[in-house]
């Protein structure tokens, strides 16, 4: 069994399972930043919410922006496997996946889906299974795939939910079609419940003063009209012309779910580091967290 140790624990999130726990509960239950509710099931049959975005900053900054997403993928019912769709800081510049194992995470370790990895092996030319794009150097330490799983910990605590790290390193909008495409067929041809989680954070950039900060949440929130117009092409183009760090991930969501019968984009949180230090003086990161729904 190959074990993908926890790479970031005691930076982004905290290393020991009662100080994780504590601020994933204060992320969920926060009223101003995050959704001010702990997350609940409602076992329902039917799932209409297939895809989220979610950051992936220290949970300190975007803890309560993530919480929103995985308080409502996991509200209607708690899925069997999650993709987490990852992005590329390091310089990757392929599209892999990790076909089997286990990451490793302070709430107990988290199983790839081997049965959906392989069936997605299987229907694609792109993506190509490697290890070495989540385990190792350079690219192992990778951090945004590894912050999404003690959320997914936290939501399933009595259901052994599976996932699947999917790290894509290329922004042209044909291949992530086709690529989508792939994964959605074989999300298709798979008999479990399965939900989409893009990995990325906003806009990065200098902030000193209230006026740019205003024209900082401009180029986001051109990305998030047009995610929550469900545009995929266009959301695509207006990430280029930010420093949004995952417009593949985001982008690739909305093919996938595209291509699941998704037909709505629903914004559900946006704030900024400064507004949630309530400093505005220099480096400043937006956070986005939206669902796409049947």
């Amino acid at each position: 069994m190959v074990l993908r140790k926890a790479a970031v624990a005691g930076t982004f999130y905290p290393r020991y399972k009662p100080d994780l726990i504590n601020i994933l509960k204060e992320s969920f239950i926060n009223n101003e930043f995050g959704p001010g509710k702990e997350p609940k099931t409602l076992n329902q049959d039917q799932r209409t919410i297939i895809g989220g975005v979610s950051p992936h900053a220290g949970y300190i900054y975007s803890g309560c922006c993530a919480a929103f997403t995985f308080l409502n993928l996991f509200q209607e019912k708690i899925p069997d496997t999650v993709i987490v769709l990852g992005t590329d800081h390091i310089g990757y510049g392929k599209v892999a996946l990790m076909d089997e194992g286990e990451w490793e995470t302070p709430l107990g370790n988290i199983t790839i889906d081997e049965q959906l990895s392989k069936k997605i092996l299987n229907n694609t030319e792109i993506i190509k299974n490697d290890e070495s794009a989540f385990m190792g150097h350079p690219f192992g330490r990778e951090h945004n795939i590894e912050v999404q799983l003690p959320f997914i910990k936290y939501c399933s605590p009595e259901k052994n939910v599976k996932f699947i790290p999917i790290k894509i390193a290329i922004k042209d909008f044909n291949i992530l079609s086709i690529l989508s495409s792939d994964i959605a067929k074989a999300i298709n041809s798979y008999d479990k419940d399965v939900v989409i989680v893009a990995s990325s954070d906003m806009t990065h950039k200098e902030v000193y003063d209230s006026k740019q900060l205003e024209k900082f949440k401009e180029g986001d929130r051109q990305v998030i009209d047009a995610f929550v117009e469900f545009n995929p092409e266009k959301t695509l183009h207006a990430a280029s012309k930010t420093t949004v760090c995952g417009s593949q991930t985001i982008t690739s969501l909305m093919l996938i779910c595209k291509n699941l019968n998704a037909s709505k984009g629903k914004l559900l949180q946006y704030y900024t580091s400064s507004e949630k230090t309530g400093t505005i003086s220099g480096y400043c990161v937006g956070y986005f967290s939206g669902v796409l729904m049947k």
